[in-house]
């Protein structure tokens, strides 16, 4: 399905004040962006992947999911400048967001927009399957939004852009106190093929959705290492732009955690 001009769809839905972000996103006035529903300003770095990132989140809508149950929990993996945690904020207004960035210029700029938000906890972590790795960013010239994550050993002789410490999904559950995760983002440029390859028995079970983008052209066998993972559990399927959303059918999963006040 073709998607129609940002500016057709940013003006469908809010009118002058769709033009207007339009109009400043070409012009490179992105330093504080106001969006309606939106209650603080969004900044963003002209001419860079923050631009088409929050044409897919805030534009076309690519995380408006229609869930039967009011998320409570939501872990954004790979949450770059934060604009999905922003996005799921306003939303969900009374859940807590947990968000992970490994890559430093991404997360400096996540803090900013996400510090206004009281139910946000940024994390300067990658997401894998083994806990207290370090692991360095690569740039490999694919924009802010394309940072790749490599252990130690594979990736001498590339541009390191920065390192970080591992985490596993597991890990953020303990240490936030949660029982079931109600939204699972997951985003890791290839990544997602370590993260489903071991240990997902221990929380993947325990989600009630997940929204994930897959990367194979990074990481080959990506796709056959989720799809292997979710086959074993009872996930409906459907896809909205480049995200595939699994829903967990089993036993509408109730959780015990309460919202934000």
């Amino acid at each position: 399905m073709q998607l129609m001009p940002a500016v057709v769809c940013l003006t469908k839905q809010f009118g002058i004040k769709g033009m207007l972000i339009y109009a400043k996103l070409k012009l490179g006035m992105t330093d504080g962006i106001s969006v309606p529903e939106v209650v603080h300003p969004i900044y963003l770095r002209k001419n860079t992947s923050d631009i088409p990132t929050f044409q897919e989140i805030f534009t076309y809508k690519e995380y408006d999911v229609t869930l039967d149950y009011y998320p409570q929990t939501i872990v954004d993996a790979g949450a770059n400048v934060g604009l999905a945690s922003v996005y799921f904020a306003n939303r969900y207004p009374k859940a807590r967001i947990i968000c992970i960035e490994p890559e430093k210029t991404n997360f400096s700029l996540l803090q900013k927009n996400t510090k206004s938000y009281k139910n946000i906890l940024p994390l300067k972590n990658a997401l894998s399957n083994q806990s207290k790795q370090t692991i360095n960013i690569i740039d490999e010239g694919g924009g802010n939004w394309a940072f790749r994550t490599e252990s130690v050993e594979s990736s001498k002789g590339k541009k390191i852009d920065d390192f970080a410490e591992t985490v596993t999904v597991s890990d953020i559950m303990k240490q936030n106190g949660l029982e079931y995760i109600d939204v699972l983002k997951i985003d890791i440029e290839g990544a997602e093929r370590l993260v489903f390859e071991s240990g997902y028995d221990q929380w993947l079970p325990k989600t009630r959705c997940l929204i994930i983008e897959l990367h194979d052209r990074f990481a080959p066998g990506s796709s056959k290492a989720v799809f292997k993972a979710l086959s074993e559990y009872n996930f409906s399927y459907s896809q909205n732009g480049e995200n595939l959303i699994f829903v967990n059918m089993d036993a509408k999963l109730q959780s015990t955690q309460t919202p934000l006040q």
